[in-house]
């Protein structure tokens, strides 16, 4: 099948899967569930008060609002391949001036070249049916000297994660901490770099679903951390 009609049915069928857990209400409960992970992130980020931001697989906007009201003066823009997940991010966000909301793929993104200081994407990049082509998306429409961050839970470096791949019900790309920053190197990103960020919230209850066995897998799990890779675009000189 042809790489194009290929990811095109890839993005469809994320689409549809997106949508339906929009509607199971899974979007509302992503911001207590990825904070410990995406606080530390944002420390690390020098944030300007006029930056333009880009969430890359926003869901229903929590980081986007959350981002929106640190940097008044700025204008934090969220990207999302479900439709419906976009229709609740703009509806929960109807008091924020400096705030947009578009359906997208990391693939395909809906904006100008060099429109962003900041490229974020948390929870979403081993979904993107090409994660070559969405961090060459990211170097396009990054400005000169911004910076792209990637946050995700599902990597080869965690082996505790190693199983939810069939449990997604969508494809999935468990890749390594290298093989992310070899992408961001291959995209033309500069200063590349990868860490690891543990979770170091409390584990008040055992875990329920089919992620984690037991207790100590999940704390294993949240011992070894989310993998955090980000890169600059150099200023040409």
């Amino acid at each position: 099948m042809p790489k194009l009609k290929h990811q095109e049915n890839a993005t469809e069928e994320l689409r549809e899967t997106f949508n339906r857990w929009a509607e199971e209400g899974r979007g509302e409960g992503m911001e207590a569930h990825h904070l410990p992970i995406v606080e530390p992130m944002l420390a690390l980020i020098d944030f300007a008060p006029s930056d333009a931001v880009l969430d890359v697989g926003c869901g229903t906007g929590w980081l986007v609002r959350r981002l929106a009201r640190r940097l008044p003066a700025g204008r934090v823009t969220g990207i999302d391949v479900s439709d419906e997940m976009i229709r609740r991010a703009r509806l929960a966000s109807s008091e924020l001036s400096n705030v947009h909301f578009e359906t997208g793929t990391a693939e395909v993104i809906p904006a100008a070249a060099e429109s962003f200081n900041k490229i974020l994407s948390v929870e979403s990049a081993y979904y993107w049916p090409d994660p070559a082509q969405g961090l060459g998306e990211c170097f396009r429409v990054l400005r000169a000297g911004g910076s792209a961050w990637i946050l995700i839970n599902y990597y080869r470096d965690n082996p505790h994660c190693h199983r939810w791949g069939p449990l997604f019900g969508i494809p999935s790309h468990l890749l390594s901490s290298t093989e992310w920053a070899e992408l961001f190197t291959a995209a033309g990103f500069a200063e590349v770099t990868h860490r690891c960020i543990p979770d170091t919230s409390a584990t008040r209850v055992a875990p329920t679903g089919p992620w984690f066995r037991d207790v100590d897998e999940l704390q294993r799990f949240k011992a070894v951390g989310a993998l955090l890779v980000s890169g600059v675009k150099p200023v040409r000189k």
